[in-house]
């Protein structure tokens, strides 16, 4: 039976591809038991041979290229054809831990979750082996919640790298992945953990996200940085529809509720970051302030707390929520910021 399908949306990652398929190849299953459907949109450069190469030698890996329609159509398109049990969505510039999916799979058929979700590491070196720590351990006393649950408790992650979702639960749920915006895994991740009935988390180390400089949410490149705005306003309206769903006022509701609020309250402040790094004019925050308020995202007063609470998210929630403050702020701070960067790329 077909366990698990790795899902791997992949766009010109001709010098990392290899890297990860190995990493995914490095583990205790056989080629029955697990797929690796790597979904090539539409790259460029030699990405799509070297995954052709890798389909020729293991039969448990298959390619499908799509027109180019970002990450979130990728992954739909790979979600579509899978077979196993269980789905797990890997980036191909990051890399898994060796012989890990046999240990995520054993508590997959020990307890039968929606979700399993475990642990990973942030490494911004391309080419680091990071040791892996012993996943036995991580086997022993797994927590069990509700989604809902699970986010009235702790500050998760908005990828969906750091979980495994079971394909039955995700297809019947008919949630999918937006598709020609960025933000989707933001969307998906709080959206299926509220319908999830049964979600396991593990200390199991899976999960290495390579940080790199000119990723998708690190790019600078003007039309790139200037569309990530635009989709991280547009993600603020669909956290409105999620917040609408929550209902009761028991306590676990509410800090839900409250969790879900701050994280949407989140991406103003951090779209008003953006925009002050940006080509765009000032005062185009005026028009997106004014829509926010309709929707109660604006003014920022859910956003300092558990989760985000250090001296600077207080110092500019404090200018973002005087309007007065905004413009000027933000003159000042490219008058002062791009020449920085100029310089700093001449080194």
């Amino acid at each position: 039976m077909m366990k698990l399908s790795i899902v791997l949306p992949t766009y010109n990652q001709e010098k990392l591809l290899g890297r990860c398929l190995d990493s995914l190849l490095d583990q205790e299953l056989s080629e029955d038991e697990y797929e690796i459907i790597i979904v090539n949109d539409s790259s460029t450069d030699n990405t799509l041979d070297i995954a052709n190469t890798y389909a020729g030698k293991y039969k448990h890996i298959k390619v499908i290229t799509r027109e180019n329609g970002g990450a979130g159509a990728a992954r739909n398109t790979g979600m579509d054809i899978a077979a196993g049990e269980y789905i797990h969505f890997v980036d191909p510039d990051d890399y898994v831990t060796r012989n890990c999916y046999k240990y995520l799979l054993k508590l997959a058929t020990d307890l039968n979750p929606e979700i399993l979700c475990f642990q990973h590491e942030k490494t911004r070196s391309g080419n680091e082996v990071t040791p892996v720590k012993d996943h036995q351990e991580g086997i022993n006393n797994p927590e069990m919640y509700s989604g809902k649950e699970f986010i009235a408790k702790f500050k998760y992650h908005n990828e969906v790298w750091w979980y495994l979702i079971n394909r039955k639960f995700l297809v019947e749920s008919g949630i999918r992945f937006i598709e020609g915006k960025w933000m989707e895994d933001v969307i998906l991740t709080p959206t299926i953990f509220l319908e999830c009935r049964k979600l396991c988390y593990c200390s199991i180390d899976v999960y290495r996200h390579v940080i790199m400089p000119n990723s998708a949410m690190t790019s600078k490149e003007p039309s790139h940085y200037n569309k990530l705005i635009q989709d991280i306003e547009d993600a603020t309206y669909v956290f409105d529809k999620l917040l609408q769903k929550i209902s009761g006022n028991d306590p676990e509701t509410k800090a839900c509720r409250d969790r879900i609020k701050s994280k949407q309250e989140s991406m103003v402040f951090f779209m008003l970051v953006r925009l002050m790094k940006s080509n765009l004019p000032v005062n185009s925050f005026k028009t997106k302030l004014n829509g926010f308020k309709a929707i109660n995202a604006y003014p920022l007063n859910n956003f300092i707390g558990k989760d985000y609470n250090g001296f600077g998210f207080k110092f500019l929630t404090y200018v973002f929520n005087k309007e007065q403050l905004i413009a000027p702020f933000m003159n000042t701070f490219r008058f002062l910021y791009r020449p920085a960067m100029q310089i700093y790329s001449l080194f």
